[in-house]
């Protein structure tokens, strides 16, 4: 179940090179819940896609239905209200929120791609499409629940982010002049990025030929401030560069993208 035609699922990592339609998703279920078999062919080894749904380590309880929840090869694997259920969820902070939930036993499933970051919406609808088909009726705002699960997630983040910000030094340092930043950096997990001046302030473009672009104010000496998350435009992040005595910056750090502290860049060119 989901909308047709435009919309897709993603997700991160090596999977971030797959994009699919709900279309293709109805038929990718029913391969799996035909045990490696579509349209009366053999595609995968029973055995070898059996494997894929054994867990492998315990989860815990589902934060929200509080079944039994495990991981296996790619799959969530809980033990819930309505059975044994494969599944899994997966989201850009750009917009798409998905899940996928198979029920083996019963030979049904559905995917619910979305437009709605950071909310709980596909697991919402999800649970609550199987209490229509178990029970009849559905038991609660499941919606709700699950947006209270992803709240508590990344709330405190987000008040962090804007507590860290809240407001530059009194008086702030000023800026350098824009030749001081503007240039191209790279280090070999990022690539390659380009600050370059725009009106009062800077622009960094990220990715390939800049696909993506995010303004930088000044807040304090030579760190700046962007706002990466559409769907958080309140929450802060910061750029900062280091500037040696030639009054030239050698390197820059990219907050949204140093959680791994990854997200430090060397001057590579002018």
């Amino acid at each position: 179940m989901g909308r047709k035609g435009q919309a897709q699922c993603r997700s991160s990592g090596a999977g971030g090179g797959v994009n699919s339609s709900a279309r293709d998703l109805m038929q990718w279920m029913r391969l799996v819940l035909g045990d490696g078999v579509y349209a009366g062919r053999m595609l995968i080894a029973s055995d070898a896609l059996r494997q894929t749904h054994l867990p492998q380590m315990a989860l815990g309880r589902n934060p929200v239905t509080g079944g039994e929840s495990f991981y296996g090869l790619g799959w969530n694997i809980d033990f819930g209200r309505h059975g044994l259920s494969w599944g899994h969820a997966g989201a850009f902070s750009v917009g798409a929120r998905t899940v996928a939930t198979l029920f083996p036993q019963e030979k049904l499933g559905i995917v619910i791609l979305t437009n709605a970051f950071p909310t709980g919406v596909p697991e919402g609808l999800s649970d609550s499409f199987a209490d229509l088909v178990f029970d009849g009726k559905v038991e609660k705002d499941w919606v709700e629940a699950w947006d209270g699960i992803y709240a508590g997630m990344l709330g405190p983040a987000i008040a962090a982010a804007k507590a860290e910000y809240a407001a530059p030094p009194s008086p702030p340092r000023p800026a350098r002049p824009a030749s001081a930043y503007s240039g191209r950096y790279g280090n070999d997990f990022i690539g390659g990025v380009t600050v370059s001046s725009a009106g009062d302030g800077l622009v960094l473009e990220v990715g390939p030929a800049g696909a993506r672009s995010y303004s930088l104010t000044h807040f304090d000496a030579d760190l700046f401030l962007t706002h990466p998350d559409a769907e958080t435009p309140d929450r802060p992040a910061g750029v900062s560069f280091v500037v040696g005595p030639e009054g030239k910056a050698s390197a820059m750090t990219i907050e949204f993208l140093d959680d791994n502290h990854l997200g430090r860049l060397q001057r590579v060119g002018d």
